[in-house]
C-alpha cells in the first residue's frame, strides 16, 4: 500500500493508523515519482525551471528570489545534518511568527528528510510540551525572539534535546544562521518517498491530548495541484498575502506552498492585522489574499476611507463560513470575486470551493476535481438533497492521525467526517449549516448559528457577531447572539428589540436570538476565527 521510505527514524510510519482505519485515498490524476522531496520541488526544482530570478518571498523589508531561497535552504539543511545530527525521519518543531526565515527553516528541514511540526508563536510551554511528547520531538528551531517558552519546555522534556535559535528578522544573526553561513549552497537533499510523512499538523480544535494529522510529501504538492491550480489559476505574476499563521495548514498552503509551486511571490507578515494587510496589498500590489471574513469586513471599511485594494484579483475566505452580506458587499465594492471554501487540517487544505465565474453568497461551492462529498445521517446513509446532515468527503488526501484512537471517529466507511453540518442543494452546491457540535436545537427546532449571524450582519448597527446556544429551562436551549455594535450604535433594550425584530423579518421568526449580549470584541484565534467555545464558557446575560 505504501511506497518505499527514505527515513532512518521510522517513528512516523510506525505510528500511522492501521490500514483498515484509513479513509479511501483516490490518487487518479495526481501522479508523482516514487522518490520525491517536497522541499526540493518548491525550491531547487523551481530554479531549474527558470524561476531563479523571480521573487519568492517578501518580508521584513526584503525580497528573496527563488535562487536565494534555494541556496538559503540548502545551507540550513547542511547545518542541520552536519552540525546538529538531524536524521531522516526525526521530528523537528519550528516556532516562529510568519516570516521568510520560518519558511526557509521548514523547507530546509523538509529537504533534510525531517518530519516538520510548525507551531504558533502564541503557544505556551505547557501546550508545546504536549505536542513534543505526542510527536517525540528531539530538535526545535526557534526564532530567538520567542525562545523563553521553548527553553522552559526543554528543561522538563524527556524528548527535546536541542533548541536551536534562528533570526526571524532580516539580520540573520543567530546560532543556526551562523552555522548555515559557512556551508556550501549545494546540498543533495534526502531521497524521501512520496509516501513518507513530511508534516505533522496539530489540530487547533483539540482539547486534552492534541491530535496530530500526518501528511506525506505528495500531499503537500497535491493541495497546490488541486486547489491552487484549479480554483486560483495561479501564475508567476501573482503576489500572495494573508493572515493565517504558517503553523495552520491553511496558512502554509496559501502563503508558502501555493506561491512557491507556481513561481509566484509570497508576502509574509508577522502581525497580519487588516491594516498591515492593506499596507502590503498597496505596496506590493498583491493579487491573492487569504484571510477570514472578519478581516474582509475591516478591509471593506478601509476602502471607504480610501484604501486601494484594486490589485487584488481574488479574495479567498476560509477558517470561518463567509456570511452572505460580506460576499455581497465585497463584490459590489470591488467588482472582484471573494471565494468561500472549506478545508480541514485532516485534509490539509480546501476541498470544496466556489470558483471564478461560479460563486454565490451563502454557498461553499462544489468539490474540487478528484474529491467527492456527500451529506449523510448518523447511519452514514446519504440524506435527501436540501436536508441538513454531516459532511463526508473522499479524495487524494485523507485523515491519518498519529497513534490516536480518535481516528475511528473521523473516518467511517472510507469517508472523512469533517465535523461540519451541510446541506447539498438540488444543483450539487454545498451550503454550510454549522459545525456539527454547534447546531442549536431549541424547542425541537434545528437552528444553524451562521444563518442567524448572517441575518444580524445585514443590519447596519452590527459590526460583528457570533451566535451560540445557551441552556434554557423552558426551551432546552435558546439562541444567544454576542454582538459588537458599529460606531454610533447604542447598546440597550431598544437595540435588542430592533435586532430581534430585524432577524424575524429576514429569516424564519423562530430562529431569532432570544438573548443578545453586547460586547466590545469577540474572542478570536490568530487567524481571525471566532472562538465560540469561549463565549459558551462565559455566563450569559
Amino acid at each position: 500500500m505504501l511506497g518505499p521510505s527514505g527515513h532512518l527514524d521510522t517513528f512516523a510510519r510506525d505510528n500511522l493508523p492501521p490500514p483498515d482505519q484509513w479513509p479511501e485515498i483516490r490518487l487518479d490524476g495526481f501522479d508523482y515519482p516514487e522518490w520525491m522531496n517536497a522541499g526540493v520541488e518548491l525550491t531547487d526544482r523551481m530554479v531549474e525551471r527558470g524561476f531563479g530570478d523571480n521573487t519568492a518571498l517578501i518580508g521584513n523589508g526584503r525580497r528573496r528570489t527563488y535562487k536565494e531561497l534555494s541556496d538559503w535552504t540548502n545551507r540550513i539543511a547542511r547545518a542541520l545534518t552536519e552540525d546538529y545530527g538531524l536524521k531522516p525521519g526525526n521530528r523537528v518543531l519550528i516556532r516562529s511568527a510568519n516570516n521568510p526565515a520560518m519558511v526557509a527553516c521548514w523547507l530546509a528541514a523538509t529537504k533534510a528528510g525531517a518530519v516538520v511540526v510548525n507551531t504558533m508563536p502564541m503557544l505556551r510551554s505547557g501546550e508545546l510540551s504536549k505536542i513534543i511528547d505526542k510527536a517525540e520531538i528531539s530538535i526545535a528551531l526557534c526564532d530567538t525572539r520567542l525562545m523563553d517558552e521553548l527553553v522552559a519546555c526543554a528543561k522538563e522534556s524527556r524528548f527535546l534535546k536541542q533548541v536551536i535559535g534562528f533570526d526571524g528578522t532580516a539580520n540573520h544573526d543567530a546560532e543556526l544562521d551562523r552555522a548555515a553561513l559557512n556551508k556550501p549552497v549545494r546540498y543533495e537533499a534526502v531521497k524521501t518517498g512520496r509516501d513518507d510523512v513530511a508534516l505533522l499538523g496539530f489540530t487547533s480544535g483539540s482539547t486534552g491530548v492534541p491530535k496530530a494529522t500526518m501528511h506525506f510529501h505528495r500531499d503537500i504538492l497535491i493541495i497546490a495541484d488541486a486547489y491552487a491550480k484549479e480554483v486560483l489559476d495561479v501564475t508567476p505574476d501573482d503576489v500572495f498575502v494573508g493572515s493565517p499563521p504558517l503553523a495552520f495548514t491553511f496558512g502554509l498552503g496559501g502563503l508558502a506552498v501555493f506561491p512557491l509551486r507556481f513561481g509566484a511571490a509570497a508576502t509574509l507578515l508577522e502581525q497580519a492585522t487588516p491594516a498591515k494587510m492593506i499596507e502590503i496589498i498597496e505596496t506590493y500590489k498583491a493579487t491573492i489574499s487569504f484571510t477570514a471574513p472578519t478581516a474582509y469586513r475591516a478591509m471593506l471599511a478601509a476602502m471607504d476611507a480610501g484604501a486601494d485594494l484594486s490589485s487584488l484579483r481574488i479574495a479567498v475566505s476560509a477558517g470561518e463560513t463567509l456570511p452572505g452580506p460580506v460576499f455581497d458587499e465585497w463584490v459590489k465594492k470591488t467588482g472582484k470575486p471573494i471565494l468561500d471554501g472549506i478545508g480541514a487540517t485532516e485534509m490539509l487544505h480546501i476541498f470544496i470551493s466556489n470558483r471564478l465565474g461560479d460563486s454565490r453568497p451563502a454557498c461553499t461551492g462544489k468539490p474540487l476535481t478528484g474529491y467527492e462529498a456527500i451529506v449523510v445521517g448518523d447511519d452514514m446513509n446519504e440524506v435527501p438533497r436540501g436536508t441538513i446532515g454531516r459532511l463526508a468527503v473522499k479524495g487524494p488526501i485523507g485523515c491519518r492521525y498519529l497513534a490516536d484512537d480518535r481516528q475511528e471517529d473521523y473516518v467511517k466507511d472510507g469517508w472523512n467526517l469533517t465535523g461540519d453540518s451541510f446541506v447539498e442543494d438540488e444543483d450539487g452546491y454545498f451550503h454550510f449549516a454549522a459545525r456539527s457540535d454547534d447546531m442549536i436545537v431549541s424547542a425541537g427546532y434545528n437552528i444553524a448559528g451562521p444563518e442567524v449571524e448572517a441575518a444580524l450582519l445585514k443590519h447596519e448597527a452590527v459590526l460583528e457577531c457570533a451566535v451560540i446556544g445557551v441552556s434554557d429551562e423552558a426551551r432546552g436551549t435558546i439562541v444567544e447572539a454576542h454582538v459588537v455594535l458599529a460606531k454610533g450604535a447604542e447598546p440597550g433594550e431598544l437595540m435588542v428589540k430592533i435586532l430581534q425584530d430585524h432577524v424575524k423579518a429576514v429569516i424564519a421568526p423562530y430562529k431569532y436570538p432570544r438573548s443578545i449580549v453586547f460586547t466590545e470584541a469577540l474572542p478570536k484565534t490568530e487567524s481571525g476565527k471566532i472562538q465560540r467555545f469561549r463565549l459558551k464558557q462565559k455566563p450569559s446575560a
